[in-house]
């Protein structure tokens, strides 16, 4: 074969790589990708949670570990030549005596869930994120104990007994909501670390005489949550 032929040969099957392998070449990633169980132990359910942020996105697909795709997501109209960013997805939560924990674990398995979408400029976006069944065992709630009614608000102290590390994994952490809807919705969020097993409320944000919801969730490694909750009331004033 003559070389000027052989050359040409070569220079169209490089174009035809090119070609064949844009997305690959400049598919930007996701800037934060999670899927993850969370188990509420005071009410008996678990549920899915899928969270995403990137860049304005118009589409957005999650497939399994089966390349099924579980969630398409679209944007149109003005929302969709703005583009979405951050994304937050819960499933629903069935009791336990509807759809047990086993039930719940087989219709997603572990493994990689991948994410694929595009850009409001049409660039393709990817990410991925990993699915366990590394489960926390319930943080014990010891006080305020549930039904509690003479709190004091001006020294609220949350403690719990912590989460023994799961098989293969480890409790990285907890965080704690106190919650009430009395004048009107309020909610105290504070993460701590793994060897914390007390909160101080601040004061500011606690009334005499009112109801109080609180949980505490054990995070895992992998994310994944385990609540237990209570409700508590605090003293009147004297």
């Amino acid at each position: 074969m003559k070389p000027h032929i052989t050359s040409l040969l070569t220079l169209l099957a490089l174009s035809c790589l090119v070609i064949l392998t844009p997305a690959a070449a400049t598919a930007d990633r996701l800037d934060e990708a999670e899927v993850f169980i969370e188990i509420n132990d005071t009410d008996g359910d678990a549920g899915l949670q899928i969270f995403l942020d990137s860049e304005g996105w118009d589409r957005m697909q999650l497939l399994d570990t089966d390349g099924n795709v579980l969630l398409t997501l679209g944007a149109s109209g003005g929302v969709g030549q703005q583009g979405l960013t951050e994304g937050f997805f819960e499933s629903a939560e069935p009791s336990f005596d509807v759809q047990s924990l086993d039930e719940f674990l087989a219709l997603f398995p572990e493994g990689t869930y991948r994410f694929r979408g595009r850009t409001t400029d049409n660039v393709p976006l990817r990410g991925k994120a990993e699915l366990t069944h590394a489960l926390p065992a319930a943080p014990i709630l010891v006080s305020p104990a549930d039904g509690d009614d003479d709190v004091d608000p001006d020294n609220t102290v949350l403690e719990w007994i912590g989460s023994p590390d799961p098989p293969g994994s480890e409790i990285v952490g907890y965080q704690v909501i106190v919650e009430t809807e009395e004048p009107r919705l309020l909610e105290f969020v504070v993460d701590v670390g793994p060897e914390v097993t007390s909160v101080t409320v601040p004061p500011e944000f606690m009334e005499a005489g009112n109801e109080y919801k609180y949980e505490v969730l054990a995070i895992e490694d992998s994310g994944n949550k385990t609540i237990s909750e209570a409700e508590f009331e605090t003293a009147d004033e004297d």
